[in-house]
């Protein structure tokens, strides 16, 4: 039907579900639905038998089956056909020519620049320039910077005066600052690379140079200095800054690697580095530490409240195991290290100490290897030890260990540097690894006398004696003698009651430092200011 009044020949009216509105089956948008035109009979026809005609056609085959049959071959056909097909379309490859380059000339080039964004830093150098002409007035002359200020740094062998006048500040005032700065300090105090802040005013006459107006530098770590021009005249303010001393206190167990573990820890390399040193004088790092054991190593520090610090020498070095000291070593007279833990009274860096047959020991330290036969910790095998090791630190004094004369001092295989001191009645003495000799062959030595310092010369894993006592050519066991110790002239220094006191009380302070206490926050900033003083008109 083609309408509500005439029907139209080939021509059908169609409804569609979309066509409804707000629900119901025939809205208003159903007759204004578009005439859908019907294929004619004869189209309809010649679709169908190309239809039947391509689905009678056998073109695809399995080619795995009947083989060398038409079928087999129509199919063969029909994937060469379709490979050659798909050759046809194969893509092109070949490199693609580039454009030819332009080569601007400057014109180009800063027109190209003057247009481009360029960072602010450049200032004039971006933007358009224009050509001054007759509207443009030159100046007669460029007013200066009513001020400057500048940053120098003070060198090696140079002068704070010399340096202020580099800088641009007359010679009065140079000279007039080094004066102030001397007044609070002594001016070879101040250090190479230390930075002044300078600020410098206007000139008074032209040629001139300009006035000082402010200078400030750290005069120390725990100082700062301001020199300020105040009514005429400069003077100096005295800056205090906050600072703390307390100790940097790391505490750790030792685990698979003693440095690691420090490091792990947050301890200073340089700390780290003096603590193996001093622990490897006393114990042997290579049998002598157990991955349980606890390092605790206690370094001078400083810091100041604006956030500097400084790094100190270690003060204490300790081993636990199991809750027992191992080893206590610490600082004491001559940057010398005691053993409070392993030393009996206290104390290791007494004078020589002597025995009750007149031989005295030949350093002061505690034994690492006794005599006798043991793995040689280079060469990997046993072998007999035909003496005592000594652990002690790098260039601790070598006493002779009884009177006698130097039979041979120089280099002596796996001894390293070697001295051997024959006392008479067939016996002798040798002392090897030292780091230098202080004798000569020939020479006759008292008991007690230095002979040398000690070191890790020759086959040695780190800083020791090795000793030796001969009789009769022959090696002996040193300590196979019981004897009983005592100090030349009385008792050794340090080793007084006072002294005693004194070192327990050290160690008692070090060790009641909490670990992490010297990095707490540090408040006031600074103590009250001092105002100017010194004024100089």
């Amino acid at each position: 039907i083609a309408g509500p009044d005439r029907p139209r020949a080939g021509i059908r009216r169609l409804y569609r579900p979309h066509d409804e509105l707000d629900g119901f089956a025939a809205g208003p948008r159903a007759d204004a639905a578009p005439p859908a035109r019907v294929e004619s009979p004869s189209r309809a026809t010649l679709r169908a038998r190309l239809e039947q005609r391509f689905h009678a056609l056998d073109l695809v085959h399995d080619l795995a089956e009947e083989i060398g049959t038409r079928r087999w071959y129509r199919g063969m056909g029909t994937m060469l056909a379709l490979g050659a097909v798909a050759l046809a379309f194969w893509p092109d490859f070949s490199a693609v020519e580039a454009a030819t380059g332009s080569h601007p000339d400057d014109a180009v080039r800063r027109e190209l620049r003057g247009q481009a964004i360029a960072p602010l830093a450049l200032g004039a150098g971006s933007g358009l320039r224009t050509r001054a002409d007759a509207r443009v007035i030159p100046l007669a002359g460029v007013p200066e910077r009513a001020s400057l200020q500048m940053v120098a740094t003070l060198g090696e062998g140079d002068s704070l005066g010399q340096m202020l006048q580099r800088a641009g500040v007359g010679i009065v005032d140079a000279a007039q600052a080094s004066q102030m700065v001397a007044a609070v300090m002594p001016l070879s105090d101040v250090k190479a690379g230390t930075q002044f802040a300078i600020t410098l005013g206007s000139r008074a006459a032209p040629g001139e140079p300009r006035t000082l107006d402010r200078l400030t530098f750290r005069a120390r770590f725990d100082l700062d200095l301001a020199i300020a021009r105040q009514n005429g005249g400069l003077g100096i303010a005295r800056q205090p800054v906050a600072v703390d001393a307390t100790p940097l206190r790391v505490r750790g167990t030792v685990g698979a690697s003693l440095f690691r573990s420090a490091r792990a820890a947050g301890a200073p390399m340089k700390a780290i580095e003096q603590y193996l040193q001093t622990l490897a004088a006393h114990v042997s790092l290579d049998g002598g530490v157990t991955p349980s054991d606890q390092f605790d190593m206690i370094v001078a520090y400083k810091r100041s409240a604006n956030g500097e610090n400084q790094v100190g020498d270690l003060v204490y070095a300790g081993l636990e195991r199991e809750g027992k000291p191992v080893a206590e070593l610490v600082r004491w007279k001559d940057g010398q290290f005691v053993d409070a833990a392993n030393s009996g009274g206290g104390m290791m860096a007494a004078p020589a100490q002597v025995l009750s047959g007149g031989m005295i020991m030949p350093v002061n330290g505690r034994m690492t290897s006794p005599f006798g036969a043991r793995r040689h910790p280079i060469l990997g095998y046993v072998r007999m030890h035909a003496g005592v090791d000594f652990g002690a630190a790098w260039g601790s004094p070598i006493f002779a260990t009884g009177e006698g004369v130097v039979s041979f001092a120089g280099r002596h295989g796996g001894h390293g540097n070697y001295v051997r001191i024959e006392h008479g009645g067939g016996l002798g003495s040798g002392y090897g690894h030292m780091s230098r000799i202080a004798v000569s062959p020939g020479a006759r030595v008292s008991a007690g006398q230095v002979i040398g310092y000690v070191g890790s010369t020759g086959l040695s894993t780190g800083p020791h004696l090795h000793y030796e006592v001969y009789q009769h050519g022959r090696t002996v066991n040193p300590l196979s003698v019981s004897v009983n110790f005592k100090t030349v002239g009385g008792a050794p220094a340090g080793m007084e009651k006072g002294q005693l006191d004194a070192l327990k009380g050290k160690i008692a302070q070090l060790k009641g430092v909490a670990p992490g206490a010297a990095l707490q926050k540090l408040s006031p900033k600074y103590p009250p200011v001092k105002a100017l003083s010194g004024k100089v008109p």
